[in-house]
């Protein structure tokens, strides 16, 4: 299987990855946090190493505001419902995931909040004297993808962080496209709070990812439970990450994202100019074929298209025969395909890894030069 659906979740995994997972459920597989035993603080270690890790990456001292989640839709929900309140006023773009459109429109919708959907330009990025020309009194919160999951266009978060200070605005940050694929300052840019997933560019499992939340921003806990601290009070703790950690943490997980992001880091630089050079090639293919509409910029780690006459998941299906693996339809993005006019079609993407080679990018040339014929 030629696998280009690395957007969506990177495969293969590094060994580095599968082998932290077995050896902790094989060695260490206690409850982290919860015991006095030595199995329960071998866990707890590996938490707090990946923890630190995660914060080392961020640029934040203090790893107690980097707070485990099951992924970058769980991160962003925990952020929104945390410091959105009844009658704020929130900001957010038309390039976003349904994981930051859904639950601002649904908190909308019941009237506990004004939204503002922020239109990209025409090259598809969102410009900070749109952010604040949005901005009312009432603005809570600007919340923006760091890169578009459609369009591999990469925001300037730091333009936007510094409408947001002048305005005294908080600033979540979706990561999900670069975290693991390009250094990350959310204190440089004036980030307030950041969400990222572990299954994508920082090579771990499925079911991990993280928060960071900034030093003076207050998060309400969406769950309250077990948390192996202040266990006499009925109440919530409510220092971190104990008041977002309700529950059993997904102890393997967090080993194989530690694992996986120590091989992510060591080869940061390399892999991402690989994976942009592998997409240039195929970009320029793509243009010189008939019929053929693409829709990323030069340079982007991703590329989308539409062939004329043809569906996406039609494209998708024909390529998964022989064995080639690529992502058709909306992409849980359908503001970006509003902005593209592609609402009913989608786009094809294509979005190879570190581990992708140029041998398989050729193999996808051709198999679409012969569709295309």
């Amino acid at each position: 299987m030629i696998y280009l659906d690395n957007a969506a979740t990177s495969f293969p995994k590094p060994q580095e990855t599968i082998q932290a997972m077995a050896h902790t459920l094989t060695h260490c597989g206690a409850n982290p946090g919860r015991a006095g035993h030595a199995l329960a603080l071998s866990a707890g270690r590996i938490v707090e190493q990946c923890r630190e890790a995660i914060a080392q990456m961020l640029g934040e001292h203090d790893a107690t505001r980097v707070v485990f989640c099951h992924n970058a839709t769980d991160a962003l929900n925990t952020a929104i419902h945390g410091v959105v309140r009844t009658g704020d006023h929130v900001i957010t773009t038309l390039l976003e995931h349904n994981s930051v459109l859904r639950p601002l429109s649904e908190l909308s919708r019941s009237g506990a909040i004004t939204l503002t959907i922020v239109p990209p330009d025409a090259q598809g990025r969102i410009r900070a004297e749109d952010i604040e020309s949005a901005m009312l009194p009432g603005t809570r919160l600007v919340a923006m993808t760091h890169m578009s999951n459609v369009l591999g266009t990469l925001q300037d978060a730091a333009a936007v962080g510094r409408v947001c200070r002048r305005h005294g605005v908080l600033l979540l940050l979706d990561c999900a496209q670069t975290a693991g694929h390009m250094p990350l300052e959310p204190k440089k840019w004036g980030c307030h709070l950041l969400a990222m997933p572990g299954h994508k560019g920082l090579l771990g499992p499925h079911g991990t990812g993280a928060l960071w939340i900034a030093p003076g921003v207050r998060i309400a806990p969406m769950r309250q439970g077990g948390t192996g601290s202040a266990s006499e009070s009925m109440f919530q703790p409510r220092m971190l990450p104990d008041s977002l950690e309700s529950g059993t943490l997904n102890l393997p997980g967090i080993a194989g994202l530690l694992a996986g992001m120590r091989v992510a880091q060591a080869h940061m630089p390399a892999a991402h100019a690989h994976v942009a050079a592998l997409c240039d090639m195929l970009r320029e293919a793509l243009m010189n074929l008939p019929g053929i509409r693409v829709y990323t910029p030069a340079g982007a780690p991703l590329v989308s298209f539409n062939a004329e006459g043809t569906g996406s998941q039609e494209i998708a299906a024909l390529l998964d025969r022989q064995n080639i693996a690529v992502r058709g339809g909306l992409h849980c993005a359908p503001g970006v395909h509003r902005f593209l006019g592609t609402l009913t079609q989608g786009a094809v993407r294509v979005s190879p890894g570190m581990y992708s080679t140029r041998e398989e990018m050729l193999h996808l040339i051709a198999a679409l030069q012969k569709m295309t014929n």
